[in-house]
């Protein structure tokens, strides 16, 4: 629950930084679209890089962010307890992964409406192996809530 809102403060902050960014996309031919939104992707990770890591909730820590051409990739790292990785996995991907999916697609649409996708990788702090991976774009969004 605590991330979810922690997802949803993140995007929220993003959509803000995103829609004061100009987008000019009249007569504007689909490869300056996609150097635009390749640009913006950059604009936002070395934005929200300055201030990490940072503790999100007392088991997950926001360590990296970075730019990967029209992607944002944010990198999360959890405190998973007593929990094995293979139990984390196993039990917890479905329930975090719907968290995460509906968060992006709920506040970031302005993301997804240029084609931006959004790629959330949390990993073990203990054993740093990748726990989770969730890539969320404008057709997932579409899949999920139609058009809107």
């Amino acid at each position: 629950m605590i991330i979810q809102v922690f997802i949803l403060i993140v995007y929220l902050s993003l959509s803000v930084f995103a829609q004061s960014l100009p987008l000019k996309n009249q007569d504007v031919s689909p490869l300056q679209l996609k150097s635009q939104n390749i640009e913006i992707v950059q604009l936002v990770a070395k934005e929200l890089a300055k201030d990490l890591p940072k503790k999100v909730d007392k088991y997950t820590n926001f360590t990296e962010i970075k730019a990967v051409g029209a992607s944002l990739i944010y990198t999360f790292e959890i405190n998973t307890g007593a929990k094995s990785d293979d139990s984390v996995i196993k039990n917890d991907k479905k329930r975090m992964g719907n968290g995460v999916i509906n968060g992006v697609c709920q506040s970031s649409k302005r993301f997804m409406d240029a084609q931006i996708t959004i790629v959330y990788i949390y990993k073990s702090s203990k054993t740093k192996k990748k726990l989770f991976t969730f890539d969320v774009n404008q057709q997932k969004c579409f899949d999920l809530y139609g058009a809107r």
